[in-house]
């Protein structure tokens, strides 16, 4: 499985036989600027949350790739509104798609959308696919909620943010680590805006030192999972 990273959190999993975007927001990034979203292809993208650092590009790349969009009720109507119909509407519950199981989790946060309406709750996902589970936290702080994913899942991999002001920092997220019992995790929600830029050398310090995966891979790039 392919991982590539476009900057805050928004990604791309490249999975055997799909390809899943997740919280799309690239053109407002001025990191993201060497990126072409011309060039990416989806056919699911999932979304976390309505704020804009991760909706900003949901709409042209919803009609760009005809992908179906993933996410909380108050999302999918935001975006059928501009014309999106390939939807899959989710709310606190787990759904087996023919490609793998997705599941959506609770995340601490708030949850506004782009126009003032109102967001629906802010949320996690749990990905089965390619015999992997792969947790993507979405926007939160340190939830005590996320002690029964050591219940339900043996996780491979954790994408977490750690920008701190308004989700986890570095230490959170290796307190949420304990909490979920998995030792990889994917950095992202950092560095985008001052109020959330961190040192990363004290940060992949900080987890070696719990002998502990940290991967922060460049806005581009792709590490295989």
């Amino acid at each position: 499985m392919k991982y590539t990273y476009y900057g805050q959190s928004c990604f791309l999993l490249e999975t055997s036989t799909k390809k899943l975007l997740f919280d799309p927001f690239i053109t407002q990034n001025p990191l993201a600027k060497h990126i072409d979203i011309k060039s990416i292809e989806a056919d699911y993208i999932l979304v976390s949350h309505g704020h804009g650092d991760h909706v900003a590009d949901l709409v042209e790349l919803a009609k760009q790739t005809n992908a179906t969009v993933i996410a909380i009720p108050e999302v999918i109507g935001w975006v059928k509104n501009q014309g999106i119909e390939n939807v899959h509407p989710m709310n606190f519950g787990k759904f087996a798609f023919d490609w793998g199981t997705v599941r959506m989790v609770v995340a601490t946060h708030s949850a506004g959308l782009p126009d003032g309406s109102y967001g629906g709750n802010p949320a996690g996902f749990v990905i089965e696919v390619d015999g992997k589970q792969i947790y993507f936290a979405g926007d939160t702080g340190l939830t005590v909620e996320m002690k029964i994913l050591a219940d339900l899942y043996n996780l491979d991999y954790a994408i977490l943010p750690i920008g701190g002001n308004y989700t986890m920092d570095v230490d959170d997220a290796l307190i949420a680590t304990k909490y979920f019992d998995c030792g990889k995790v994917i950095g992202v929600h950092y560095n985008t805006f001052p109020v959330i830029e961190i040192d990363t050398k004290v940060a992949l310090d900080k987890f070696a030192r719990e002998q502990k995966t940290l991967l922060l891979p460049e806005i581009g790039e792709s590490i295989s999972l």
